[in-house]
């Protein structure tokens, strides 16, 4: 894994676009969302099909073509400075092959942000843009309306990076499942996505030499038993330094997902720590994606060597 290129920090009175590649957003949770960006100082603008919902399949925030043309406009926009994903859900995959990824290149590096569903977008950013991005919550999530830790960490992260280089694990998790100390350069995400990422033309080719974070919502112990076994069967594992493990909402009783967890990835041999505070939970924090950091497992902390935005 090499760092990637990273994108400048926000100055107030930046624009921002809100975008929606995957699932279809409440207006009132998208409102509440843009007051908090406003309040920032930032100037948002809401992408044509961000309210949209497909007319067949009711979880698209439209068709694939407007989806894909909503966010590649906004990126291409040279008065916008960063680009914020609405909410996660499902349809990035289908969008992801009607980019335009030459003409994105050309428009320069910005902010990307967003979670869950889009882990399938961050991968083709790293791969096909060359560009580090943030792991985040989404501008008309729950979480983000709602959570003043969670709003501070992006604030500080998009305006004042250097603030907040060490990640620390929110209590009480952050305990380490293999203790030990590990460099590398993050990458990650949604296991669920990653593992149905494998072969496609935008994916990483794998894990090797990095510092992987991944959470996931809704999957049952035995899913995410698959999800891995799938990643270590596949090689993508091979050579990774160290894991951070997020949030695993809803995917039933801790102590058996624990165990899954610990018998998957214990035999790699490499550091990891548990339920850092990232993806889908209260209070989640933001992680750049594609720059060089040191995990310390028995500490709770992922050290960045430098600020997540220039």
């Amino acid at each position: 894994m090499r760092p990637l290129l990273r994108p400048p920090r926000l100055a107030p009175g930046a624009r921002v676009a809100v975008v929606a590649p995957s699932g279809p957003v409440p207006e009132e949770r998208l409102q509440a969302g843009l007051d908090v960006l406003r309040g920032w100082d930032l100037d948002p603008v809401v992408a044509p099909h961000v309210l949209g919902r497909h007319r067949e399949f009711d979880y698209l925030a439209g068709t694939d073509a407007k989806r894909a043309a909503d966010l590649q406009n906004a990126w291409c926009d040279p008065a916008v400075a960063a680009v914020l994903c609405a909410r996660g859900g499902y349809g990035a995959q289908r969008m992801a092959d009607l980019l335009d990824w030459e003409a994105m290149r050309a428009a320069g590096p910005k902010v990307f942000a967003g979670f869950s569903d889009i882990t399938v977008l961050h991968q083709a950013f790293a791969t096909r843009l060359g560009l580090a991005t943030l792991y985040g919550p989404a501008a008309a999530g729950v979480d983000f309306i709602k959570n003043a830790r969670t709003q501070e960490h992006l604030r500080a992260t998009l305006f004042e990076p250097e603030s907040v280089r060490t990640v620390t694990a929110l209590p009480p998790g952050g305990t380490a499942l293999v203790p030990g100390r590990a460099r590398g350069v993050t990458l990650g995400g949604c296991l669920s996505l990653l593992a149905s990422d494998l072969g496609t033309p935008h994916a990483l080719a794998g894990a090797r030499g990095g510092l992987l974070l991944i959470e996931d919502v809704g999957e049952s112990p035995y899913r995410v038993d698959r999800y891995l076994t799938q990643l270590l069967r596949t090689g993508w594992l091979d050579g990774v330094a160290g894991i951070v493990l997020g949030s695993w909402a809803a995917c039933g009783p801790y102590e058996e997902l624990r165990a899954v967890l610990a018998d998957r990835l214990g035999g790699l041999g490499v550091p990891v720590v548990e339920e850092f505070g990232f993806g889908h939970c209260e209070g989640a924090l933001t992680i750049p994606l594609g720059v060089p950091a040191e995990l310390d497992a028995s500490m709770g902390t992922l050290t960045i060597d430098a600020p997540a935005l220039s």
